[in-house]
């Protein structure tokens, strides 16, 4: 297996669960429920999405070879960081009773809610944990 190209890919898959896993309230609750839902830590993780996006886009450079592979590992790892770090503040100060007052959600939906931060915060560790797997494969580190 070729870490060099390995390692982006896992990165650009890491950010993209990051988005998914963002966009899963969505189709849960009315669009103004999640609002409120992702207002209401410390800050808003769709910040960290905004982050993954930019990550998918220095992953792939770096895959491609578009880009200084040392820079992009440094890169992919600084916004590896933000993603992680934001997920994890927002899923420990977001009060866990807002999550059952969004509305008429029950059964596996309503399951999926009360888990969904801190399935975000798990999944969001998977883009620096991609970004050292690259910059070691590089030997930066």
């Amino acid at each position: 297996m070729d870490d060099v190209r390995a390692a982006p890919t896992a990165g650009i898959v890491g950010c993209l669960l990051v988005l998914a896993v963002l966009a899963v309230p969505y189709l849960l609750v009315d669009a103004g429920g999640v609002g409120a839902y992702y207002a209401a830590g410390a800050i808003s993780p769709l910040v960290a999405g905004l982050f993954a996006l930019v990550g998918v886009i220095v992953f792939a450079a770096g895959r491609e070879q578009r880009s200084d592979p040392p820079l992009v590992a440094g890169a992919g790892l600084v916004f590896g960081a933000f993603v992680f770090l934001i997920c994890v503040l927002w899923a420990v100060t977001v009060p866990g009773g807002l999550v059952l007052q969004l509305g008429e959600v029950s059964g596996f939906g309503a399951t999926v809610l009360e888990l969904h931060r801190w399935v975000l915060a798990l999944v969001s560790v998977t883009v620096p944990v991609a970004a050292g797997w690259y910059a070691r494969a590089l030997g930066l580190v």
